[in-house]
């Protein structure tokens, strides 16, 4: 057994309670474990944990974060402009002789593993998480198992009780008993973590399990465990999709505004999601420079910046060209094109052609750990749940409030609604401004998961038109239905063929669908679909 074994058996067995009562930290003991060569500096950190030293735990991060000095036989620990002894922790005078205990790697890693194996029973949690981090790097074998089976059942996190079972595991399924082998194969085989399934294909290798009886039992374990994950990959893709369509819907719900109620082939689409996002990007650096207590609620303030500033934007090409284009598509899509290119032309002259950094704020970062092998982001379940609320409030503006009313009414019989006293050119101009701050929303959503640069508007604007022909234009259930579909079959099809495979499969999918259906998922009700 090395000595580092043997070392962290010692712990073990003092944290486990068979070792006498604890005394403190003499100053004999400290000198020998700072002073020596590593094999005589490891056994007195042995001897030392043996004897259930108070203040050893110190003593070694003191070791690690290279503060401890040696004069003599006198050991002191240097914290900035404060010296201690190492053994009774009084107040001294460092001599000038004094000399830096220097600490190779093997003696790094021995004290780093003592150090987690005494922190390993620690009523805190943090201390605990970190203790069990450095032991997953060390080189475990049976004599730890006492101390991992204490802290197994004392552990109430389950996180860490499923990486204290990822090391029991990996102790024993190595072991030279070939029982044991078969046990710690059994148990491995109820497992739902992926590190134990790349555990159990470890050992497959050849050279790794010669005995034919205990690599049939590994192959079960293995299918049985993949099974289990193979779930957590199921849901995961699922909600990659619906993550996917999310941003779709988003993307295309402006444009089923502008295009579907409006009969509007707005090629510059895309560039309104992107300006949403440099707006996001102007708030983020406004709030970082000006409010940075508060950098964490900039996206409650990018949303509005976001809307205004894609609706004003939209409320001017309304008024200046596309007003002048009504009824003539080809025209309108070349000018809206040039539009487009306009307005990346002015996003690189004034933010640059390389992409801008946006932070996601701090209740944004991280995710929710469902299975070992699938995590949620916040960012994305965020954007998820801000698609919905921006669907019910363009469902309830359409549906319940005057401008809904008024669009509905000159999409469906422009001249009727101007006879009846509706100024049909204000209402292109609020509608289209409506559809173009949608866009915008969108686009503050997209800077949270994507990178925000010129060109982003390119990659959405081919994906919102077939979103809303799919969903049936002018139909805003029809969008959300196109919009979540499509995401989910491209993840789901990027799986079985790759990315550029998938893509070309939807494209000829919507086709065919498009030639056997026209009118797409639900079609146009009212006067305009009768003519």
């Amino acid at each position: 057994m090395s000595l580092r074994s043997r070392l962290l058996l010692v712990i073990a067995a003092a944290l486990l309670g068979v070792m006498g009562p604890a005394r403190a930290l003499t100053p004999e003991q400290a000198r020998g474990i700072a002073v020596g060569d590593s094999d005589e500096r490891i056994e007195a950190l042995s001897a030392a944990a043996a004897a259930g030293a108070e203040g050893l735990g110190p003593f070694v991060q003191a070791l690690l974060d290279d503060e401890v000095k040696v004069a003599g036989e006198q050991v002191f620990v240097v914290q900035g402009d404060k010296v201690v002894e190492a053994a009774t922790g009084a107040a001294a005078t460092l001599p000038a002789e004094a000399e830096d205990v220097v600490n190779n790697n093997r003696m790094r890693g021995a004290l780093q593993a003592a150090l987690a194996s005494l922190q390993l029973l620690s009523p805190d949690l943090a201390t605990r998480r970190a203790s069990v981090a450095e032991l997953l790097k060390q080189s475990l074998d049976e004599s730890q198992l006492p101390l991992l089976d204490k802290a197994f059942a004392a552990e109430t996190d389950g996180g860490l009780k499923a990486s204290l079972e990822r090391m029991r595991a990996t102790i024993l399924v190595a072991s030279p008993d070939k029982d044991k082998r078969l046990a710690a194969v059994a148990e491995l085989a109820g497992s739902r973590q992926a590190a134990v399934a790349s555990l159990l294909q470890e050992r497959l290798a050849p050279d790794a399990e010669t005995d034919p009886q205990v690599r049939a039992a590994l192959t079960r374990a293995l299918d049985a465990v993949r099974s289990r994950l193979a779930w957590g990959e199921r849901i995961g893709v699922v909600f990659t999709g619906i993550s996917l369509g999310s941003i779709l819907l988003l993307a295309a719900l402006g444009l089923a505004i502008t295009y579907g109620l409006m009969g509007v082939i707005n090629m510059a689409h895309g560039e309104l999601l992107m300006i949403g996002a440099y707006a996001t990007f102007v708030v983020q650096n406004l709030f970082r420079q000006y409010l940075p207590g508060a950098f964490d609620y900039y996206v409650l303030a990018a949303i509005p910046a976001a809307f205004l500033a894609s609706a004003l934007v939209g409320a001017a090409m309304e008024r200046s060209v596309i007003r002048w284009l009504y009824g003539r598509p080809l025209e309108t899509l070349l000018a809206t094109w040039g539009i487009s290119l306009v307005l990346m032309q002015g996003v690189r002259s004034l933010f640059g052609a390389q992409n801008v950094p946006v932070e996601n704020p701090a209740w944004l970062s991280g995710g929710i750990s469902v299975m070992s092998n699938l995590t949620l982001p916040f960012n994305r379940i965020a954007i998820i749940a801000f698609a919905a609320l921006v669907l019910l409030a363009v469902a309830l503006l359409i549906a319940r409030t005057r401008l809904g009313l008024f669009v509905r009414g000159v999409t469906q019989n422009r001249r009727m609604a101007a006879c009846v006293g509706v100024n049909t050119a204000r209402v292109d101009t609020y509608a289209f401004a409506l559809g173009s701050g949608i866009a915008g929303l969108g686009g503050c959503a997209l800077s949270q998961v994507g990178n925000v640069g010129p060109d982003l508007g390119q990659s959405y604007i081919v994906d919102s038109f077939l979103v809303v022909v799919l969903g049936g234009v002018g139909q805003l259930a029809g969008t959300v239905y196109a919009a979540l579909g499509l995401g989910v079959l491209n993840k789901l099809l990027e799986g079985w063929a790759g990315a550029v495979l998938a893509k070309i499969m939807v494209l000829v999918f919507i086709v065919i669908f498009i030639q056997k259906r026209p009118q797409g998922i639900f079609a146009m009700k009212g006067r305009s679909a009768e003519a």
